[in-house]
């Protein structure tokens, strides 16, 4: 056996992606509350701009921070996957935060970066190769 890490299966992924999928509408529900009450200070005409700015600053800031702490969502470490950079250590901010928007645009133009982790050598989705981050398994 090589020391190079394994890289977990797609299924393994999926599911962890659905279990985020589930915390992150826990997130967005609370976000919204927190949206509500910052526009009674704001006004009700600004409710819904309140409403996108906070949810869109929570949901990135809860993956980043996640990823830059340990490497681990709570799915992540619930299914053993742990990100990790191509050398093996740590990710960057920088890295980070290419990954995620990598990821909302490979999940949304049809799931190319799901259809691309068939075709790739090491299985990896293609938001981490671009991003230089990979997922490996951590049991």
């Amino acid at each position: 056996m090589s020391g190079k890490p394994l890289t977990p299966g797609l299924g393994r992924r999926l599911l962890c992606l659905i279990y985020d999928l589930l915390l992150l509408t826990a997130l967005v529900l609370f976000a919204g509350g927190i949206a509500a009450a910052i526009a009674q200070l704001a006004g009700p005409d600004k409710t819904r701009l309140v409403t996108q700015a906070v949810v869109m600053t929570l949901c990135p800031a809860y993956f980043v921070w996640q990823w830059l702490r340990g490497g681990q969502t709570l799915p992540m470490k619930t299914w053993r996957i742990r990100l990790v950079s191509q050398d093996g250590g740590t990710i960057t901010p920088v890295q980070s935060l290419l990954r995620l928007v990598l990821a909302m645009a490979g999940y949304t133009c049809l799931g190319i970066t799901v259809l691309w982790a068939l075709i790739d050598r090491d299985g990896q989705f293609l938001h981490d190769r671009l991003s230089g981050t990979q997922l490996i398994r951590s049991d």
